[in-house]
């Protein structure tokens, strides 16, 4: 029994579209402001460096001189964990990490607080901030977080006189530690776009060469087949002649006959080689291999209808006239064409009844097919390949095709194609 293909792409409704694939990363220049989604292992990783950085603190508190810790090791280690949470989001959301940063270090200084975990947030962040947004974005974010501190480092000369040192020095510092870690980080920013723009002409550079390879390919495979065509044209024209010879001579030299008989048998052979491969030449990669399986023809439209009314859509078959062998070629033709209206019918149609009518005549064949349903949409964004076929097969027998509405409802195939009977030349010959 023949089987109906049904392309995987009218199975889906009109208007569906692919599963949604979740919001797109974003682009642009919200590109590093916005969230970028909470990766496990990019999130654990940079817990466990807050986590570390808090250890590191408690242990110089810990070894440092007697009567560091003045408020108590609760408040000490609450407000290190505090102004560690900008380590936490410094890489999953920027501007929120920012914001804490700043608040935290704010509240810590109006506590009496300086904690180590609040200096390495700033280093981290005017890192992150340098090597993943624009230049200007990554300034202004540079500026928002250090400018509080060296301003904090002038007004505040109660903890200047703590740790020893001139309010230049001290604005030197900060100002030498902000620029390295903006610094490095505009650089890493910088390899990172050359990476990007190397890969991108790789893959180009690529796919420019896997073109210019298939290119290669089928420009070789037309020439061979030009070739093979030149081959079989030129066997199929000895053969017309060793015929035409040998019926002349037939009934004075049957010997001569007999040659000439053996002669075309042989071309016979010899062409049908040369069209396998041709075949093979012209059969692309991605088409399967050769299929031993005899072409349906008309005698398998009876198989398809019943078929097609077991899938759920009434099927009638009306043939009239008195049909005649055709050209193989032909029959598989008209076959494809019933086959691929009922498919549509099938799935367009709806709650209907159709019906095949082929009508042989003189000189042409009418194949007709109707259906009582909805039809297929007309939105052309929507539209197949179904009907395009059948055109391009219809045309190359010189035919004519019809499709659209019915007036009274439902939908019309109408395929007239020229007669070429086995044996029988076609119009054009004849003409």
């Amino acid at each position: 029994m023949t089987r109906i293909d049904v392309p995987a792409a009218l199975d889906r409704p009109p208007g569906r579209t692919a599963p949604d694939a979740g919001p797109p990363p974003p682009t642009g220049r919200w590109r590093g402001l916005l969230p970028t989604g909470y990766d496990p292992v990019v999130l654990g990783r940079d817990v466990l460096l807050a986590g570390l950085v808090v250890l590191v603190e408690v242990l110089l508190v810990a070894t440092g001189p007697p009567g560091a810790v003045t408020d108590g090791w609760p408040r000490t280690i609450t407000w290190s964990l505090v102004c560690a949470v900008p380590i936490v989001l410094h890489r999953v959301w920027l501007p929120a990490a920012v914001a804490l940063a700043l608040t935290g270090f704010a509240a810590a200084v109006v506590d009496g607080h300086q904690p180590l975990t609040a200096v390495v947030a700033f280093i981290l962040l005017t890192y992150t901030a340098a090597a993943g947004l624009t230049l200007r974005r990554a300034i202004l974010v540079a500026t928002a977080l250090w400018v509080p501190i060296l301003v904090t480092a002038l007004a505040l000369p109660v903890a200047r006189d703590q740790i020893g040192v001139s309010g230049g020095y001290l604005l030197f510092t900060n100002v030498l530690i902000a620029l390295v870690c903006f610094f490095v980080g505009r650089t890493v920013h910088a390899r990172r776009a050359t990476i990007r723009a190397l890969e991108e002409r790789a893959r180009v550079a690529e796919e420019n060469q896997r073109s210019m390879a298939d290119q290669a390919v089928a420009d070789e495979r037309r020439r061979i087949a030009r070739e093979l065509h030149d081959v079989v044209a030129h066997h199929v024209s000895v053969m017309s002649v060793l015929a035409t010879g040998a019926r002349r001579v037939l009934p004075r030299d049957p010997a001569a006959a007999d040659e000439a008989l053996d002669s075309i048998a042989e071309t016979g052979r010899t062409t049908l080689r040369e069209l396998r491969r041709l075949l093979d030449v012209l059969r692309t990669d991605a088409e399967p291999a050769a299929d031993l399986t005899p072409q349906p023809g008309l005698a398998g439209l009876e198989s398809l209808v019943d078929q097609v009314r077991e899938a759920g859509l009434p099927v009638t078959l009306r043939i009239d006239g008195v049909p005649a062998p055709l050209e193989p070629s032909l029959a598989l033709t008209v076959f494809r064409i019933v086959q691929e209206a009922l498919t549509n019918a099938l799935k367009h149609a709806g709650t209907a009844t159709a019906q095949v009518r082929l009508t042989f005549g003189v000189y042409w064949l009418v194949v007709e097919i109707l259906d009582t349903g909805r039809g297929p949409s007309l939105d052309p964004n929507l539209a197949g390949h179904g009907l395009v076929g059948m055109r391009e097969r219809v045309a190359l027998y010189g035919g004519t095709l019809r499709t659209g509405p019915r007036p009274g409802g439902g939908f019309r195939v109408y395929a007239k194609v020229p007669m070429e009977r086995l044996g029988v030349p076609s119009n054009e010959e004849t003409a």
